[in-house]
């Protein structure tokens, strides 16, 4: 009797012990990388073919977008609206891959980005964040820049002294 409680009493600690156990298997950022990759390549791709839903799906609720010009800090809802008609249309933008670099936090539920992309602009810039929230990652950050020779940026320069000074005013106070 005495050996069947003690017994009884091991197996419980065992399988009580066993199941407050965390396991957990090791984190594939290849795999999460390759999945936003994706995600990445196929939100571009529904710009090209004026896809609103599965553009702005991949935006999340309170997502911020970046534009090249310096009014361009965009709401989704700002930037969803700016946007419609263009879509409405059935031409929005096209914007293809040319080099990505993808990061992901040490948890897997992070990620932020950098991309090359060939536009209607020439070379711009992308760079974003995205974070994974029940089973779905949603693009929180989007930033746009043009890309820049270092030997044009006089010539760049020059050209946006007659835009910072209107643009500059808004911010006088």
């Amino acid at each position: 009797m005495r050996n069947a409680i003690l017994y009884s009493l091991f197996f419980m600690f065992i399988t009580t012990g066993c199941n407050s156990l965390k396991i957990e298997k090791p984190l594939d950022k290849t795999a999460i990388k390759r999945k936003i990759n994706t995600l990445l390549t196929n939100w571009h791709k529904a710009a090209a073919e004026a896809n609103f839903d599965n553009y702005f799906g991949v935006l999340d609720s309170v997502s911020i977008y970046i534009g090249t010009a310096g009014e361009e800090n965009w709401t989704k809802e700002e930037f969803a609206n700016f946007s419609k008609p263009y879509f409405d249309r059935g031409k929005a933008w096209s914007f293809t891959t040319l080099e990505r670099n993808i990061y992901v936090n040490k948890d897997g539920d992070f990620v932020w980005f950098d991309e090359l992309l060939n536009t209607w602009m020439g070379t711009c810039r992308g760079s974003g964040v995205l974070e994974k929230t029940s089973n779905s990652w949603k693009i929180k950050h989007y930033v746009l820049s043009v890309v820049i020779p270092n030997n044009d940026i006089q010539k760049v320069i020059e050209a946006k002294k007659k835009n910072d000074s209107v643009f500059l005013k808004k911010f006088d106070k």
